[in-house]
């Protein structure tokens, strides 16, 4: 436990001066955000406020994960580096839209075919390698059962795991890249989300059928280490928050929100909790989906629009609230919904012990 502590201090620490540093080097270079025209007009006055701070929480949360393991003479397991690599892959997928964005002078990026497909590659790796690397009990940091609270019954053919991992780290990263459009809004709910992974974590080492064997005992490889990386993330993403929240100094652009979404998804399919992911990271799959029904209902109906504006949150912008009352009332969902999450994860083990 001392490592979960080594963790999250070193990973605060990291990002909350890295973040400052990284400011005085982005105003410098003159790496500043672009707005688009179609959005709100308040968002104009952020026009040139630097980006790419993503960068900064990537390498806090790696940071972190290896003073921990330092910190106790412990080698890292593969499940923990394998969500560091969705992290950092999918980060650098998001680096290269935001670099084209501020070299272009644009405020668009990648096309989303480009996007997608570097997305799907790095996901793909992951899928893949998730199924290697057994211990000595045989299990591997990721199986191709579908999972809620833990494996079900539903055991998926290796393609269609790796279409079935596609679509949970796709939808993450691009959920919490939606969510990225006001003040601390997606590193706000990242923190909530990872705070619950951290509990599951440390809950599921406890129980782990290799310490505690029982009816409800946990099948999951290196449960501590996911609550290590959670709980890096999570301290990562308060060091940021410091200097993201409004009026934001830097924006964590897609290096940060696609990197916040892979590691989110990664400690999903590790954890064995995929499903439950729409409980922990319900903001996401909210705003995800206002998204959505925004755009078909556009195309059914010929041109007319259930929001004023989606993502969900620009159409409160619209209404009239203020940048940070929508913000705080969001934060509260995505906090509610992280402990509707936890409190799903442990009724399942009281009601059947």
């Amino acid at each position: 436990m001392i490592g979960l502590l080594v963790g999250a201090t070193t990973a605060f620490l990291v990002a909350i001066i890295g973040t400052r540093v990284a400011i005085r080097i982005l105003v410098a270079k003159g790496y500043g955000q672009l707005i688009r025209d179609d959005g709100p007009t308040a968002h104009h006055v952020k026009r040139g406020t630097p980006t790419m701070g993503g960068t900064v929480i990537m390498i806090a949360v790696v940071a972190g994960y290896v003073a921990a393991h330092l910190a106790s003479l412990t080698p890292p397991s593969a499940s923990g580096l394998l969500v560091l690599f969705l992290m950092t892959g999918l980060g650098m997928v998001g680096f290269v839209d935001d670099y084209i964005k501020i070299s272009q002078q644009r405020s668009l990026g990648l096309r989303s075919a480009a996007k997608f497909g570097g997305q799907s590659v790095v996901a793909v790796v992951f899928a893949l390698l998730a199924l290697q690397f057994p211990d000595e009990r045989g299990l591997t940091p990721a199986t191709t059962a579908v999972s809620f609270i833990r494996d079900t019954a539903i055991v998926l053919p290796v393609a269609l795991f790796i279409v079935w991992a596609l679509l949970i780290i796709a939808g993450t990263s691009n959920g919490v890249n939606l969510t990225d459009g006001l003040d601390g809004l997606a590193t706000g709910a990242t923190i909530a989300t990872a705070g619950a992974f951290t509990l599951i974590g440390v809950w599921q080492f406890n129980q782990s059928c290799a310490t505690n064997a029982g009816p409800q005992c946990y099948e999951v490889r290196n449960p501590l280490d996911m609550a290590l990386v959670a709980a890096s993330l999570a301290a990562a993403c308060i060091g940021f928050l410091w200097w993201n929240t409004s009026p934001a100094k830097i924006f964590m652009g897609d290096t940060g929100s696609l990197a916040l979404g892979g590691a989110i998804a990664g400690l999903a399919m590790t954890t064995r909790t995929e499903l439950l992911l729409v409980f922990l990271g319900g903001l996401f799959v909210v705003i995800t989906m206002s998204s959505i029904l925004q755009i078909g209902y556009f195309k059914i109906s010929g041109g007319q629009r259930i929001f004023r504006m989606a993502p969900l949150q620009h159409h409160f912008e619209l209404k009239g609230w203020a940048e940070v009352t929508i913000v705080v009332r969001f934060w509260i969902v995505a906090g509610l919904s992280a402990a509707l999450g936890l409190g799903v994860f442990y009724a399942e083990w009281v009601v059947v012990s």
